[in-house]
């Protein structure tokens, strides 16, 4: 079976505690603390690779942990960092999170790498809490926390043609004509079960991605056959082409066929159908006398629509190539870019959501602080110098509720607030 979807557990690496220690030499019987940094936990990436084209890796291994970092040492010594894990899928996968279902990131289009779980930063050694009155610091900060998630895998296809249509009307037959993908092809039902893509290089054209998407039957939006589970790959086609057995083989109504297709794509997603479509009446090389009745019934119903129907054979080849053109010029009107789903879900503000924090004004310095172990925790995840760590600290500073009890207290604009080594001026 096509391995278009898969759970996996994914576990960042715990960042290394600080150290205790203090100098030890000839002479200086009373050194000062000198306990190291620990290392950084190593992150969870998710990489593109263009030699994949399922999820196979993920079906028999589910968990994948990232490297923890290093305990800092004596002598000021930082731990080495936790080593990085990196994940690689094809491209066209999202993620989402398996409990609430949310995209995390989406790895199609510019985004060919991304970190989805940051290590736990490390913990800061003794060296780091000595004051004018605690001079020997007997504590050391422990390394921030590993995340550990449950995401869900799901690979939807980038094409910009999908080829959708009941079993055994020659889909197969077709995208072996006008592609370079040589599916398997038989006369029986269901026989294709992966949705076979291929690239059409036809003169004139600038050439596309087809899909055969397979298993379209009626209920497939509620999981009758093998439908859903391959109708998430039409929704980043630009293009469908409907294809149909123009001569009735066996027995079946082509118009209906159709309109039993459209109405499983509109429950799945009603979106699918603003997409530009074009019906392929096929097998009209063993059409029998007066039998072309089933394509002007096709025209009357379609083309008032601006749906153009055209007769082709995949086996002779007949019609094949001013489908192949109209297709073309369809793409044309078509954004270029490929679909990209924005992400909805930050695995981080799962992490901190269960943590305490307080909000208080400092007469005496005139200041606003903010802290708790969630703040603690968000400030050894999230790096604020980045615009990305930045963009996620104001987020998280909005939706925690914090931002609201910096206002109940009074805070205007210009005020300083300060959450551990952290200081900023507060602008709305």
């Amino acid at each position: 079976m096509f391995a278009d979807r898969a759970k996996i557990i994914i576990k960042s690496g715990k960042g290394g505690d600080g150290h205790v220690s203090f100098r030890r030499e000839k002479y200086v019987p009373n050194g000062g603390p000198d306990g190291g940094d620990g290392g950084k936990g190593g992150d969870i990436i998710f990489q593109v690779d263009e030699g994949l084209n399922t999820l196979t890796d993920y079906r028999h291994k589910r968990k994948f942990a990232a490297r923890p970092g290093e305990e800092g040492g004596k002598k000021k010594c930082h731990g080495k960092n936790g080593e990085d894990l990196v994940l690689k899928v094809p491209e066209g996968t999202v993620i989402k999170d398996a409990e609430s279902g949310k995209v995390i990131a989406d790895m199609s289009g510019d985004n060919k790498r991304q970190i989805i779980l940051q290590g736990g930063r490390g913990g800061l050694g003794n060296q780091h809490f000595a004051t004018s009155t605690m001079q020997a610091p007997k504590y050391a900060q422990p390394g921030g926390e590993a995340i550990e998630i449950e995401v869900l895998l799901e690979l939807k296809v980038i094409a910009d043609v999908g080829l959708v249509g009941f079993p055994n009307v020659g889909k197969s037959t077709f995208l072996s004509r006008v592609t370079n993908a040589r599916p398997k092809i038989a006369n029986y039902h269901f026989t294709t079960l992966n949705p076979n893509l291929g690239v059409v290089d036809v003169d004139g054209t600038n050439g596309f991605v087809i899909a055969d998407i397979p298993g379209l039957i009626e209920g497939a939006s509620q999981g009758v056959g093998l439908g859903h589970e391959f109708l998430r790959h039409i929704e980043r086609t630009k293009v469908i082409i409907h294809m149909v057995d123009g001569a009735s083989v066996e027995g079946r109504d082509p118009l209906e066929d159709i309109l039993a297709i459209n109405k499983e794509l509109e429950a799945y997603d009603p979106h699918i159908l603003d997409k530009p479509q074009v019906i392929a009446a096929n097998k009209m090389d063993v059409c029998i006398d007066g039998q072309d009745e089933v394509l002007q019934k096709l025209k009357q119903h379609f083309e008032p629509e601006g749906i153009e129907v055209y007769a082709i054979s995949a086996v002779s080849g007949e019609g094949v190539k001013e489908l192949l053109f109209h297709v073309n010029e369809l793409l044309k009107t078509c954004p270029s870019e490929v679909t990209v789903y924005e992400a909805e879900y930050d695995p981080a503000l799962q992490f901190f959501k269960d943590e305490p924090f307080t909000v208080e004004y400092n007469a005496e310095e005139d200041e606003y602080v903010v802290e708790g172990p969630k703040i603690e925790k968000m400030l050894g995840y999230t790096n604020i110098d980045s615009e990305k760590g930045f963009l996620f600290f104001q987020r998280f500073l909005k939706e925690q509720g914090i931002l609201k009890e910096l206002e109940e207290l009074g805070i205007e604009e210009g005020d300083t607030v300060r959450m551990y080594g952290l200081v900023f001026d507060y602008y709305k």
